[in-house]
């Protein structure tokens, strides 16, 4: 295996694909980090918007206030696990940042970087939140491809998201 794409967010699901990678029987060459910042926030609208209207909004924002706090985010985010994986004693970590709707990031970036697995953690979603809000890594499992592992948080942690409860240094 030669080149492995890991999303990352703030969650607790995200977190436990440290534990999938650690249990990989031969580590690839390359990990591929990548986070992809919703610009909205957690609104249903983003995923209404055609590839104009999300160029638009992504050129709208750039210089903002709030893209600063984005961008900050997910340097933390990305920083927080580029540390995890190069402990493990990988050579090669690269991180990625995207704007958008994640799970289509994902698959581009899988496509354009051609990755040979994907790895993504699961939320834990059930029922109508699920059909409600969606599931980045249902459709990440279903459009990729190349293989998806999803790594569902363990029960304990289904109840608990955020990333206050995941690492700390986030905030």
């Amino acid at each position: 295996m030669e080149k492995v794409l890991i999303a990352v967010d703030d969650t607790k699901g995200s977190k436990s694909v440290l534990g999938v990678f650690n249990n990989l029987v031969k580590p690839p060459k390359e990990v591929l980090l990548l986070h992809v910042q919703r610009l909205e926030g957690r609104s249903l609208m983003i995923d209404m918007l055609s590839d104009h209207e999300l160029a638009t909004l992504k050129e709208s924002m750039e210089g903002s206030e709030y893209k600063e706090k984005l961008d900050r985010h997910s340097e933390k985010i990305l920083t927080y696990y580029r540390k995890e994986f190069e402990s493990t004693g990988l050579v090669s970590v690269r991180t990625i940042k995207r704007e958008g709707i994640p799970s289509d990031e994902i698959l581009k970036v899988a496509e354009e970087e051609s990755v040979d697995l994907i790895v993504v953690g699961g939320s834990g979603k059930k029922g109508l939140n699920r059909i409600i809000t969606g599931c980045v890594s249902k459709h990440v499992e279903r459009n990729a491809s190349v293989p998806v592992i999803v790594n569902k948080p363990e029960a304990k942690d289904k109840a608990v998201h955020g990333i206050k409860d995941v690492a700390p240094q986030f905030s």
